[in-house]
């Protein structure tokens, strides 16, 4: 994983994680009980303001939020943040944290301080002894980067409020920064920021630089500038609540991203480097990484050996791609090499490395072939993150292959590059999606092919929904009594095959029985599971999965003469709730496809009385059909999605939910059948 930015994204990476931690917080009255406390000035002004009443589900709000930068004519820097934050449930105590990252090569965190203030105004001071230093990413085998932690007790509840102070320097890599206004915070699915009231990036620099701000996700934020000093400032920002399918936080939260020089422009005293445009960063990154991908002789022999039965180019990156996935994901961090790749021998020798050390063994066996090949910078977790206008590596915390590929390979996950033909877009780390298709979380995102020269900002491939395509045919037997006795046959490929994979792969088979057999009891109740039998095929992109149940009372016998019954016997994987009658943010949807055939056969004694109307919706962003036919016996339905990505305004959401709202509907209407 590429990194760079260990202050705030060390306590961003924390907050992500806040509401499923058990941490602790304080609590504030005014402004008066402070005194004599050694409260610094700006927590107790903080402190003792009101906030506005806020929805019930908000468990905290953010009273004060400041990072003062000042910049040396070498390019360290110098920082100092304040932070102060209100626990209104207590759900909210996770955010009662101090929580400081840094790297020992390039940086320390100088002094760390937090305060604790109790119901009554009585306060609890944390300082050196109760400041723990842990490693940032303790998975990785190695990385320098490390964290200065401050974490309350347990002797606080609603209604408090936690702050900090945190001075610490570092030598920058690059003379930009960002700034969240208002940090995303992350459990399981949910998605959103806190409120903030006051939030605020200051930036002194040396005499004769300048900086730019670009704001992302609000209006421009103009900066106040005194002298060599800038300050970018917003104030009560209101919470980003979680809707379903919304975009990312990092999309609706404002954001800011800050470059600044000196006078003269390229180059600071202390060699960090200033980017004009794209092609400067795809320069700059070539350099970096094309050195370290050459082949040795093993890498060559290993690769003869993959490709010895493959006949077309296509087959001979699939079998490189399959080798390469399979290297373990192990993070080795140090100084620059955050950034740079470890040599390609290094990686094949020791067979493990990171997202970049993959890439770039991927690259140098592709040379063996005579196949080109270029590192791809992107952002993984946010298709919409990386801003063009922009340019600046610190956008990317993740890197993948674009390879150069003839007219005669096909493939969803080809694009057109003008500077350099036809690429095939490749994850080399994802092991769940094989060559040919991409992460749903990468597609259509912005990333940088670093191709020297050529290298540019390219729009990543967008798979259309027949390449994420679930097909499922289902074999019931209806008995009189209401009964069912049936076998299920689902075949998916693409994004679809990709979501079965994963949880095939991530659970023990007892666990991954037990999630299938709820899905099934969810839609037939007291449903009794006797076969569960998955079959993945990760190289063609495909996953099968056949299961056989009972179910008792499934139909429901009315009046001794009517029996009643739904023939969408198991409901889809997913499926989008739209219960709000109204919405702030855009809904985003996925290309998929899915199509089920359900053959029931009908008991004895009885004939159709009631079915319901056939259904055809059609939409800008997808299209929904049911069916209905009885012959010999049998029931068949059908019902079909095509679902297009797209990403919809909130001014249409009344058209994508009443989209929805139809399709449930008709998954939900009865067949009533008569006794003869």
């Amino acid at each position: 994983m590429l990194q760079r930015s260990f202050a705030r994204r060390a306590r961003q990476t924390l907050l992500f994680c806040a509401l499923a931690s058990a941490t602790l917080c304080v609590c504030a009255r005014t402004r008066a009980a402070f005194a004599g406390d050694d409260l610094p000035a700006w927590l107790a002004q903080a402190a003792a303001q009101v906030p506005p009443a806020y929805d019930k589900d908000v468990p905290a709000v953010v009273l004060y939020d400041e990072r003062q930068v000042t910049v040396a004519p070498d390019g360290k820097t110098v920082s100092t943040e304040m932070y102060a934050v209100r626990v209104l449930r207590r759900e909210g105590r996770a955010f009662a944290v101090a929580r400081e990252g840094y790297a020992p090569s390039v940086g320390k965190v100088r002094e760390m301080r937090a305060w604790l203030i109790r119901p009554g105004g009585q306060v609890k001071k944390y300082g050196k002894d109760e400041t723990a230093d842990v490693a940032a990413s303790p998975e990785d085998v190695y990385d320098e980067s490390r964290a200065k932690v401050i974490v309350g007790s347990d002797d606080a509840d609603e209604g408090c409020v936690f702050g900090y102070q945190v001075t610490s320097e570092e030598q920058e890599l690059f003379p930009d920064a960002t700034w969240e206004f208002q940090e995303p915070v992350r459990s399981g699915a949910v998605h959103a920021a806190l409120p903030a009231l006051v939030s605020r990036y200051t930036l002194t620099l040396p005499q004769g630089w300048t900086a730019k701000g670009v704001t992302f996700n609000h209006a421009a934020v103009e900066p106040t500038v005194a002298g060599t000093t800038y300050t970018w400032e917003l104030k009560s920002l209101p919470p980003v609540d979680p809707e379903p399918a919304s975009p990312e936080v990092t999309s609706l939260a404002p954001r800011l991203a800050v470059t600044y020089a000196p006078a003269q422009g390229a180059t600071t005293a202390g060699a960090t480097r200033v980017f004009k445009d794209w092609t400067d960063v795809s320069r700059w990154y070539t350099n970096l990484a094309d050195a370290q991908a050459a082949p040795d002789a093993a890498i060559t022999a290993k690769v003869k050996e993959l490709t010895a039965d493959s006949k077309t180019e296509l087959e001979k990156i699939r079998a490189v791609g399959r080798y390469v996935q399979g290297i373990q994901y192990i993070s080795v961090q140090i100084g620059v090499g955050r950034f740079r790749p470890h040599s390609a021998a290094e990686v094949f020798a020791k067979n493990y490395g990171d997202c970049k050390d993959k890439a770039n063994l991927m690259r140098a066996m592709l040379k063996v072939l005579g196949i080109d090949s270029y590192p791809v910078l992107i952002y993984s977790g946010d298709p919409t993150y990386v801003r063009a206008e922009w340019a600046s590596p610190g956008q990317f915390n993740h890197c993948i292959v674009a390879v150069k590929v003839g007219d005669e390979t096909k493939a969803p996950t080809v694009v057109e590059s003008p500077s350099l033909g036809r690429v095939l877009i490749f994850d080399a780390t994802d092991d769940a999606t094989p060559v040919g298709d991409l992460p749903d979380h990468e597609q259509n995102s912005f990333a940088l092919v670093a191709a020297g020269d050529h290298g540019a900002l390219l729009r990543m491939p967008s798979t259309p929904p027949e390449a994420n395509r679930l097909e499922r045919e289902a074999e019931v037997t209806l008995a009189a009594d209401g009964s069912i006795t049936a076998t299920l046959r689902e075949r998916s490929q693409g994004q679809a095959a990709v979501w079965e994979r994963r949880a095939f792969r991530g659970l023990s088979r007892a666990d991954y029985a037990g999630v299938i057999e709820h899905w099934i009891t969810r839609g037939a109740t007291g449903a009794r599971v006797s076969k569960v039998e998955p079959s993945d095929d990760r190289e063609a992109g495909r996953f099968a999965l056949d299961v056989d149940f009972a179910a008792a009372n499934y139909g429901q016998l009315m009046q001794g003469r009517l029996l009643v019954f739904k023939p969408a016997v198991v409901s889809r994987r997913e499926f989008l709730e739209l219960a709000r009658a109204e919405r702030k943010h855009p809904v985003v949807l996925e290309s998929q496809a899915f199509t089920e055939s359900v053959n029931v056969r009908l008991p004895a004694g009885f004939d159709v009385d009631e079915l319901p109307d056939p259904v055809k919706l059609e939409a800008p962003f997808g299209n929904y059909t049911a069916t209905y036919e009885v012959k010999d016996g049998q029931l068949r339905f059908t019902r079909s999605l095509t679902q297009r990505a797209a990403t919809i305004p909130p001014e249409q959401y009344a058209q994508v939910r009443g989209f929805f709202e139809r399709i449930r509907a008709a998954e939900q209407a009865p067949v009533v059948l008569a006794k003869k």
